[in-house]
Order: C-alpha cells, then sequence, then structure tokens
C-alpha cells in the first residue's frame, strides 16, 4: 500500500501505550519543535492518570498499520476546547498527523477548537492549517505556555 494511503486508526489509549507515548515526548528533536520539555516517568504517568481522570478530556491513540505512532486529545482550558497531538518522529513527514487531527475533528465536534503551537514549528503549523485552523493571535515570548523565548501562534477552527 503507498505511503499516502496508509490509514490512520485513532482508539482509546491503553495502559501497555504508555511507555511508547513516554518515549516519544522523550524525543529531543521532537521536544525543540514543539518547545515542550520533556517529562520523567513518573511526572509522565501521573499527567496521564490525571488526564484519564477528567470527564471533559478526550484522548486518543494514533494507530498506523497496528503501531502506535502518537497520540490526540482535546481538553477544556481557560474556558476553551483545546487540541494537541504528539507523533513519534519516525512518523513525521508521512501525513499521520494530518490524517489524525482530521479524523479526531470528525469525532470532537465541538467549535470553536483551539490550538496552540510554536512559531518556529512549521510542520504542526501546516498539518492545523490543512484541518481548517487559522491563526486568530500570536503571542510574544513569555507569554505563553512554552519556553520564555518561544514564539507562539493561537489557531482556532471556527
Amino acid at each position: 500500500m503507498p505511503e499516502d494511503e496508509e490509514v490512520v486508526i485513532l482508539r482509546d489509549v491503553l495502559p501497555e501505550d504508555l511507555p511508547i507515548l513516554f518515549e516519544y515526548q522523550r524525543q529531543p528533536a521532537a521536544n525543540a519543535m514543539a518547545a515542550f520539555p520533556a517529562r520523567d516517568w513518573d511526572t509522565f504517568v501521573a499527567h496521564w492518570a490525571k488526564i484519564s481522570n477528567d470527564e471533559n478530556a478526550i484522548t486518543r491513540a494514533v494507530v498506523l498499520q497496528g503501531d502506535v505512532a502518537g497520540n490526540i486529545g482535546s481538553w477544556e482550558q481557560d474556558g476553551r476546547r483545546e487540541i494537541g497531538y504528539w507523533i513519534g518522529m519516525e512518523h513525521w513527514g508521512k501525513g499521520v498527523a494530518t490524517k489524525a487531527v482530521s479524523s479526531f475533528l470528525r469525532q470532537v465536534e465541538t467549535r470553536p477548537l483551539y490550538a496552540h503551537v510554536a512559531k518556529h514549528n512549521g510542520a504542526s503549523l501546516r498539518v492545523l492549517q490543512k484541518c481548517g485552523f487559522t491563526i486568530v493571535e500570536e503571542e510574544p515570548p513569555g507569554s505563553g505556555r512554552v519556553g520564555d523565548d518561544v514564539e507562539e501562534l493561537v489557531m482556532r477552527l471556527a
């Protein structure tokens, strides 16, 4: 099957997915691209326990050809419904993120929906734009959710 026809499936996150997702969020190049620091195992597991117990959070594993390629989720923050995703580096450049976000948007119909992306993360910016998000705000360094030296874009899907 050609790469552009690979099927991305979203399913519930299983306990056995956590070690895989943990390793993905530890990839230094991915941390730099997302401008988000890696968590240690205990912090990572505590974060997932919190998400699992949040009635407003929606989380899905992103599965490509039977392998967990990442995760995607949505939650309430500051009165807005947010979306975020993390794809393992070995799956970058294959359209996995775009397919996952597109599929997720068919499952989560709440609008508007917001996403935050580091301004230097052109790949994630393109994924969100392909899925209908537009830039509604630019946050200068130190005002967003990421490092003090990172500009962040706020995107919205109406």
